[in-house]
């Protein structure tokens, strides 16, 4: 099982991300990615920039563990995760997760997991800059929601 947990201000190249994950073993069958995007707006607010902030260490340890946590429920042969901190612009790149595994289910649904972890229990704050204002980005009701189906069952669905 490979595992690789990046935080990052650099930008990151999917193509690159995909193929090392496709590489890693012959017996790969499926292999799921994902590319979060900044948005232009919140809540029909436009936003001219978005700021994370972590704590070097602990946030790459967190995110570890939601990948140990995902390994522990999947027949998973590769995951990638790469958070990018610092200031980022509307539609840049700011996370990637990928997941490799023998068959399709268990990819789609682990790096959905992981996703759902990112979006709720990441160490990483979140600033918006609009219209000279600065304001912090709280966690959405629809992501915790989106987390409880994972946290009803200690099996995969």
């Amino acid at each position: 099982m490979s595992r690789r947990v990046v935080v990052q201000s650099e930008d990151f190249d999917l193509a690159d991300e995909y193929r090392r994950l496709r590489e890693l073993d012959a017996a790969i069958g499926a292999v799921v990615t994902f590319c979060g995007l900044v948005r232009d707006c919140q809540q029909q607010a436009r936003i001219d920039s978005l700021t994370l902030q972590h704590y070097p260490g602990m946030t790459e340890a967190s995110l570890n563990e939601v990948v140990l946590a995902a390994e522990q429920r999947w027949p998973l042969h590769g995951v990638s995760v790469i958070h990018r901190v610092g200031a980022l612009l509307p539609s840049d790149q700011i996370v990637f997760v990928g997941v490799a595994s023998s068959h399709r289910a268990a990819a789609f649904q682990a790096a959905d997991f992981l996703m759902d972890y990112l979006k709720t229990h990441a160490l990483l704050w979140k600033s918006v800059e609009s219209d000279g204002q600065r304001s912090w980005v709280e966690t959405k009701d629809s992501d915790q929601r989106a987390l409880q189906r994972w946290t009803q069952s200690s099996t995969p669905p």
